[in-house]
């Protein structure tokens, strides 16, 4: 009698280990459910099916707008500004080093490779330098 099950235990039905119990089944489909409402409520403030959600392609261009000192800022920073590569931003940087800071902005003609039409293009990115009374130490 080695196969056959003990008569006074009654046969029990094991779930496995994987199987959640019942009120468990209960819980998950609770949460899943409501999830999904949420995420329909959700695309239905978006627009839906009238199609109102942002599309990126369409919106309008915004244009940042930065101002850079160009007695305080780094080469990487001057980079930036239109008609000035990184050799020019550098020169900028040794030229305020060695010479001293820029007092107005038409000194940056004294640094070699800006003229006339690359400062005109560059000012209107640059942060106003106050006179020299004004600034501590000068």
């Amino acid at each position: 009698m080695a196969g056959t099950m003990p008569a006074d235990r009654p046969p029990t039905r094991e779930t496995p280990p994987w199987l959640l119990k019942r009120a468990d089944q209960a819980t998950v489909g609770a949460l899943l459910l409501a999830a999904l409402v949420s995420m329909t409520a959700w695309w239905y403030r978006q627009g839906g099916m009238d199609g109102r959600m942002i599309e990126i392609d369409r919106e309008p261009k915004r244009i940042a707008r930065f101002l850079v000192d160009v007695n305080q800022a780094d080469w990487p920073e001057l980079a930036q500004l239109p008609g000035i590569g990184q050799t020019l931003a550098q020169r900028i940087v040794t030229s305020r080093q060695e010479r001293g800071p820029f007092l107005d902005h038409s000194e940056l003609r004294r640094v070699r490779g800006i003229g006339p039409k690359t400062l005109e293009k560059m000012r209107p990115y640059l942060r106003p330098i106050p006179p020299a009374a004004d600034v501590a130490g000068r």
